[in-house]
């Protein structure tokens, strides 16, 4: 099976408000809009949407066994455990295991996510 697909729509839009959920446990912090998927794989590609104020603080930083990539759409994030500001146009091909966030905004961010759970590492891995 492969990823699911779409014709074209436009995510950011007022229109497609209805389209994007909480993210469980990031409630009234951080949204997210599923953009394709696939079942089989669960590989994905999504948009996180932080809210302005959002700080992820309490719940630490994040780390995967998996590979995902990440490209800044809108706004400003920071990233305490790359001690950066990510704005719009910033990207990243994380390796598994890649220690990152937690995460704060003052203005608000869109994120894209391309995520491959799938893709195992073993935690001597590399890419």
């Amino acid at each position: 099976m492969t990823k699911s697909t779409a014709t074209y729509w436009n995510a950011l839009s007022p229109e497609s408000c209805h389209r994007w959920a909480a993210i469980q446990g990031l409630e009234g912090i951080a949204d997210e809009l599923t953009l394709s998927i696939d079942p089989m794989t669960g590989e994905y590609t999504r948009l996180t949407r932080f809210l302005p104020g959002a700080d992820t603080a309490l719940l630490g930083g994040k780390t995967y066994a998996y590979p995902d990539e990440v490209f800044i759409v809108s706004g400003r994030l920071y990233d305490q455990a790359f001690d950066i500001w990510l704005e719009a146009g910033h990207y990243a091909s994380r390796p598994p295991f890649e220690f990152h966030g937690p995460f704060k905004t003052d203005v608000g961010c869109v994120v894209l996510e391309v995520s491959f759970p799938n893709r195992i590492a073993d935690n001597d891995a590399t890419l």
